[in-house]
């Protein structure tokens, strides 16, 4: 039989990431690591004030550090940044920690999610809805090439999403032991 794998989140910021791993956490009893507050919490400031004074090339590098601590024989909920995905050194620790699972939504409803925030240094330009729609288009190839499973969360709340979640890796999980 496989052993536990953790539950990997990608996707665009406002997908919903951070709230679809709190409700995983509660649901599986496993810890949860949100690699965005490691690095937060290791360099002293929020992600914004990251980007402003030291730029996003400090923030990935931070990012790619946190990730690699990780550990894959640990499952655990692991929430990522949107530009995990940028770098494929993340994109290897990613798979080797368990199952990647992107999670996306269309566009409109990302920006209306990430805006409610408006710490999104991202976002910090004269058309943030066009930004992140390019953004977005930029990386779908990425987030699909990284992940194994893909879910809309679109029209989907946290705790939808979350079971949907956990009855896919149930599933996989049974199919596993089956091939065994």
């Amino acid at each position: 039989m496989a052993a536990p794998r953790s539950i990997v989140l990608i996707g665009m910021m406002g997908v919903g990431k951070s709230s679809v791993g709190r409700c995983l956490e509660r649901r599986t009893g496993l810890q949860r690591f949100d690699i965005d507050e490691i690095v937060a919490e290791r360099l002293g400031m929020p992600i914004a004030e990251i980007f402003s004074r030291f730029g996003e090339e400090r923030f990935r590098r931070a990012e790619t550090e946190a990730l690699s601590e990780l550990r894959p024989n640990q499952p655990a909920i692991i929430v990522t940044g949107g530009g995990v995905v940028l770098r494929d050194e993340n994109v290897q620790h990613l798979k080797r920690l368990g199952l990647v699972v992107w999670l996306h939504a269309e566009d409109d409803v990302l920006y209306e999610r990430a805006s409610r925030k408006r710490n999104r240094p991202l976002l910090a330009t004269d058309d943030p809805r066009d930004t992140l729609s390019q953004l977005s288009a930029e990386r779908a190839s990425l987030y699909a090439e990284a992940s194994e499973l893909r879910i809309d969360t679109t029209e989907r709340g946290h705790e939808e999403v979350s079971e949907l979640i956990l009855s896919k890796v149930q599933a996989i999980a049974a199919e596993q032991r089956e091939q065994a």
